[in-house]
């Protein structure tokens, strides 16, 4: 009876499970830990949308049950965002469904349509639900580049001819968490051609499709023709509108896989709170102003970070688009791995990143940096990550932290 449950066997430790005692033993001790780890938007969810909810809570008619895939008005509200945005014309009653958030989208995506042993291909590294939605369900992970290119391509054929039983679905992330990479169009093209072919779906995270910096907005999977025969696309309002602990989300796209979502949902939850649909609503039908100021921040902050760790000896690659900086660890604790490398920046700097193993084998040499800490916060974590690194030993002696106890 003290063994674990089946589900939760097939779960390796979450990563941030080593790094949060350590920082709340920092905290304990009087340590101003600087927090980059956790991609945790410190924006306020703009007024109009604060106000919004205000004003529709005091209606006692919105405290009952809502809607599981969301109030139609919701509905409309994202319906038009993607015509707006993507050109993209979709049906509101059966094309949309609105989720908690599109983590829990994508995750119960996996529960509808995944069998037991049925193979999913996931980028690596990735957002962890990507993976983990699918091997909670029972299926099999097979992992594929993170970026999108032709090895990326080359991969995916290579995957569908070795799978036994055949992909039922690829993922994809872009502009993604955590490496930050950006796909453009003809890129969404070869994979729906061959996905098509190979009848496999196609799931993507467009979760940071406001967030981007440079060059043209990146597009949606859902503007190569026929892609809606395949494909679905999960949303969120979580870094668009600095509203994550709102939990508004959505799925679009095909109408087989939005009534499956939409029939699982059914089951496990009767939608968010009413109030917070109809503001949610008002923030989709509202300016865009309040996007282009959130983007104008995390721009800031991405440029500060870049700038002053670059100074500070560490030099990251300045993400196009998300809030986050995928930063190679530097060369003189490359050897540490990135978990035991984050363990010992909290202790020597009191800035918390967000290890690269947790996002995938193939992320251990990275870390994640979460722009969610304002300039002067950031040139104050760059000051310390200065002196850390003068102060660095030779590469042979950096003694692991596990090691050292």
């Amino acid at each position: 009876m003290s063994e674990d449950f089946h589900r939760i066997r097939r779960l390796p430790p979450y990563v941030f499970e080593h790094i949060n005692p350590i920082k709340a033993k920092a905290r304990a001790a009087g340590v101003d830990i600087i927090d980059l780890g956790m991609g945790n938007p410190d924006l306020p969810t703009p007024e109009h949308i604060v106000e919004k909810l205000k004003d529709t809570v005091k209606d006692p008619r919105t405290h009952r049950y809502s809607s599981s895939k969301g109030i139609p008005g919701l509905r409309k509200a994202q319906a038009s965002y993607y015509g707006r945005r993507f050109g993209v014309k979709l049906n509101p009653d059966t094309q949309v469904v609105a989720t908690l958030g599109s983590k829990e989208g994508f995750a119960n995506m996996a529960q509808a349509i995944t069998a037991p042993g049925d193979v999913a291909l996931c980028p690596n590294p990735t957002y962890p639900i990507h993976a983990f939605g699918f091997i909670m369900s029972g299926g099999v992970v097979r992992s594929m580049p993170a970026a999108p290119n032709e090895d990326f391509l080359r991969a995916l054929d290579r995957a569908v001819r070795h799978s036994i039983p055949k992909p039922i679905a690829l993922i994809l992330n872009y502009p993604a968490n955590p490496t930050a990479y950006t796909a453009d169009l003809d890129f969404y093209k070869e994979v729906v051609k061959y996905c098509k072919e190979q009848s496999i779906f196609i799931l993507s995270d467009l979760a940071y499709s406001e967030i981007y910096f440079d060059g043209n907005p990146p597009p949606s999977v859902l503007e190569v023709p026929g892609a809606i025969d395949i494909a679905v696309e999960f949303t969120s309002m979580s870094k668009t509108y600095s509203m994550p602990g709102w939990r508004v989300g959505f799925a679009v796209g095909n109408e087989r896989l939005i009534a499956a979502l939409t029939r699982v949902k059914s089951y496990l939850d009767y939608g968010a709170f009413t109030p917070i649909q109809v503001a949610a609503a008002a923030a989709l039908n509202g300016s865009d102003e309040v996007v282009e100021e959130v983007r104008r921040i995390y721009r800031t902050r991405r440029d500060v970070m870049v700038e002053s760790f670059a100074r500070a000896g560490w030099n990251i690659p300045s993400p196009s688009a998300t809030m986050f900086a995928w930063a190679p660890i530097p060369d003189q604790y490359a050897h540490l791995g990135s978990l035991e490398f984050a363990k010992l920046l909290i202790q020597e700097t009191g800035v918390a990143v967000a290890p690269g193993v947790g996002f995938g084998e193939y992320g251990d040499q990275y870390v994640r940096l979460a722009l969610v800490e304002n300039e002067q916060r950031i040139r104050q974590a760059a000051r310390g990550i200065k002196k850390f690194l003068a102060a660095a030993p030779s590469h042979g002696n950096v003694v692991p932290i596990a090691a050292a106890k």
